[in-house]
């Protein structure tokens, strides 16, 4: 694993809302929220909305008579549109350091080891990435990659710093991580925080000072580590290569509930198809299929069920007919029996596989048979989808009714991926 001597961490400012305004001049500096799926609660806020008292999470149906009172401009979630701009704002990054990670999809640490005149170098990425996509990033920079979260979150919070932040002076560390509480060190949660306070640590320098001992005694050998990150010892290697995944998981509210098992087992083969696009994309199986769905635990004036149901998946697979099928056992089972009685209504299901492997990888029995005609008919599904759209082909085991289908009635237009959506210029 590769540990630079000096890392950089980017991240986009309001990354959904900033990609939003790509397109949209009219939403400059006025207060604009991006919602969560199901259009339930505010996931991105920006800095007008943020200034009108819009708290992070905050559910939509509480929020209305603000929005409507402030003309705040209301998206629903948009993942295609955001996940293109994502990759498009790292190929801007590639072209600025020899090695990208990526965190997140608005955060990446960036190795600048051996750059000159980093400040100017940082400045040059932001106004590149400005200019080319359109979104607005700020920069912190570190020798280690807990340093340069710190650096980055004090050029987000600072003006003063311009969108810049260069911590790799021990000088300007020392003064900085006295001004910062612990609370805001990565990876500090509030247990952690509730435990440090204990013992009179209360910023990000007490941290840094504070016995490694002691630190694996409070919080394992995490804490530990980050303690010796805030010294400048690179203790959390340098990713180029994205890990291969443990688990995958797609679950979903439902637009409107559902209350029967054939609407049920349409949504879990709605998303058992996406599982299986994604397992096949990244070149995965999974060994194992776990159902999951609930109630609304918010109305408790109705009555509550909440289940789940794990299966082998044997062999390991990615079809998607073999997944749908188990998703459908497994939904079947996990069906409360006194339903008739109490008429539960469902509005979120999802379906979690894990035990992954790369397909060339899955262990392989004297009594498996290859079916050549299952993966040829997984690319042809795939094939058609990726040139005419998600949801051209699908199973009909996903129904025709779309019930389960989470609401998005304030969605922008898919203005990079979707060839009807381009914008058009007069």
């Amino acid at each position: 694993m590769r540990r630079p001597n000096l890392i950089a961490l980017s991240d986009s400012a309001n990354f959904y809302v900033s990609a939003e305004r790509i397109f949209d001049p009219t939403l400059t500096g006025v207060p604009v929220i991006v919602l969560s799926n199901n259009d339930g609660c505010a996931i991105a806020r920006s800095d007008e909305a943020k200034a009108l008292g819009i708290k992070m999470g905050a559910p939509l149906h509480l929020i209305r008579d603000k929005v409507e009172r402030h003309g705040i401009r209301v998206f629903s979630s948009n993942y295609t549109l955001y996940g293109d701009i994502s990759r498009r704002v790292v190929e801007v990054y590639r072209d600025f350091s020899p090695a990208v990670e990526i965190y997140s999809i608005d955060e990446c640490f960036l190795d600048f080891s051996g750059i000159r005149g980093l400040e100017a170098h940082a400045r040059s990425l932001i106004a590149a990435v400005q200019q080319r996509i359109g979104i607005p990033v700020r920069v912190g920079i570190g020798p280690t990659k807990t340093l340069a979260k710190v650096a980055n979150e004090l050029a987000k919070r600072n003006p003063i710093f311009d969108k810049v932040m260069d911590i790799s002076d021990q000088s300007i560390a020392e003064h900085m991580l006295s001004k910062m509480a612990v609370k805001d060190v990565w990876g500090i949660g509030r247990r952690t925080q509730a435990k440090l306070a204990q013992i009179g640590i209360h910023t990000a320098a007490d941290l840094r000072d504070m016995p490694s001992r002691l630190a694996r005694q409070i919080g394992t050998v995490t804490l530990e580590r980050t303690v010796l990150e805030l010294q400048g010892e690179a203790c959390i290697d340098f990713e180029e290569v994205e890990p291969q995944r443990q688990g995958m998981a797609v679950t979903r509210s439902a637009g409107t509930p559902m209350r029967d098992l054939e609407t049920l087992c349409e949504a879990l083969a709605a998303h058992a198809t996406r599982v299986g696009e994604k397992l096949r994309y990244h070149g995965l199986v999974a060994g194992q299929l776990t159902v999951m769905f609930h109630t609304n635990p918010h109305r408790q004036d109705r009555p509550q069920f909440s289940t789940s149901r794990t299966a082998e998946l044997a062999p390991m697979t990615n079809s998607t007919l073999e997944l749908v099928a188990m998703a459908n056992r497994c939904a079947k089972a996990a069906w409360p029996r006194d339903h008739a009685d109490k008429g539960y209504a469902f509005t979120k299901a999802g379906i979690i596989v894990g035990d992954l492997l790369r397909a060339e990888d899955q262990p392989r029995t004297l009594f498996d048979a290859p079916n050549p005609a299952s993966s040829a008919l997984m690319r042809a599904l795939d094939s058609v989808n990726a040139r005419f759209g998600k949801k051209t082909l699908v199973l009909a085991a996903e129904g025709i009714r779309n019930s389960g289908t989470a609401q998005a009635s304030h969605r922008s237009p898919k203005w990079t991926t979707r060839i009807t959506d381009l914008p058009i210029v007069r």
